[in-house]
């Protein structure tokens, strides 16, 4: 028997993928193609400078299609069962022949900057939905509940033709604000008799919401969740009126007996009905693109202020005479910003 030799190198090792012109990445998102979006967004979230140029040209191209979709920004503490909601509500919507899009963000650790990614596990029906997108992205170092592409992310699945674009946030509380920027109808998802009403009573997060929906409304919870809407409601009414005329609501559903889902959609319908009859839907998205425009122009000034020769030589020099006491950090942030040597 002849004797098999050694694998080649190039069969055992990892294949590599192709690459792909931004016209065939194009032409894929429009015509739908899961696979070529997904790789789209692996390109736009790419920390590498080689492919921030051809991800910007790919998302001015996607920035020319005109859509009429709705952008959703679901919050919420850990536990209060976002995942499930999400799986549920965008069940329902697929089935009226909506096409939905979920931008889950995982929590990434602040040690090893590593992330689970689990959200196609936990939505494993909607997974599988033709009609259905799930794409989990690490939080990374960003703020706010969203990573610093979901914007871009957000743009290329409504080229892809993605009416409703559902984002699910960290889930850390009231820090998660960063998605209000970004979104047209603002979700908080709440629970009852879990001493999480206290906390939904405070400014900040509440003024942002257009609309509370108490989950897990099921069981024998069903008697807390009635008061907690009734606290939630005498909340609402401390807080000044909305300049987009829409008086936030709160409901009540159980994501796990699939109660409550059709009146959500149907709040999130009359919402988007009143404010595109108003004009504030539209400004309010002019007003996002500015605050897009601002964020990316610190982002490109971060960046190319730490890749700087000169900054980065500088900038260890400081660090070293701060770790021995030889210079306040206020006093080392000002020269190295001001370019004073050392």
């Amino acid at each position: 028997m002849e004797k098999k030799g050694p694998i080649p190198k190039q069969k055992a090792g990892k294949i590599k993928k192709q690459a792909i012109s931004n016209e065939e990445l194009l032409s894929g998102i429009r015509n739908g193609d899961k696979a070529l979006l997904a790789r789209s967004i692996t390109l736009v979230e790419s920390t590498k400078l080689a492919h921030l140029e051809k991800a910007e040209e790919l998302i001015s191209n996607c920035l020319k299609n005109k859509t009429d979709s709705i952008r959703i920004g679901i919050t919420g503490v850990p536990g209060v069962g976002k995942s499930t909601f999400i799986e549920v509500f965008g069940s329902y919507l697929t089935k009226t022949g909506k096409k939905v899009a979920v931008l889950a963000v995982d929590p990434s650790s602040s040690y090893t900057k590593g992330s689970i990614l689990g959200d196609k596990t936990r939505m494993e029906t909607l997974a599988k939905d033709p009609n259905a997108f799930i794409r989990p992205s690490p939080a990374s170092d960003s703020l706010g509940g969203v990573t610093r592409k979901t914007r871009e992310t957000i743009v290329l699945c409504e080229a892809a033709g993605y009416d409703v674009i559902l984002v699910e946030t960290v889930g850390v509380g009231q820090s998660e604000t960063a998605v209000h920027s970004m979104v047209d109808f603002f979700l908080l998802l709440k629970l009852a008799g879990a001493g999480d009403e206290l906390q939904g009573i405070k400014r900040g997060i509440m003024e942002m919401a257009d609309a509370i929906v108490i989950n897990k409304a099921d069981g024998n919870n069903l008697k807390n969740v009635n008061l907690a809407q009734t606290e939630f409601n005498r909340a609402l009414h401390l807080y000044p009126s909305k300049e987009n005329e829409w008086t936030p609501k709160v409901l009540s559903c159980s994501a796990l007996e699939n109660k409550g889902i059709a009146e959500i959609w149907s709040m999130i319908e009359t919402f988007t009905h009143l404010t595109r009859k108003n004009s504030h839907f539209f400004k309010n998205r002019a007003k996002q693109n500015k605050n897009w425009f601002l964020q990316t122009v610190d982002s490109l000034l971060h960046h190319k202020f730490y890749q700087n020769s000169t900054t980065k030589v500088q900038l260890q020099k400081l660090l070293v005479k701060i770790e021995k006491n030889e210079i306040s950090p206020f006093t080392a942030a000002k020269r190295l910003v001001n370019g004073t040597k050392q």
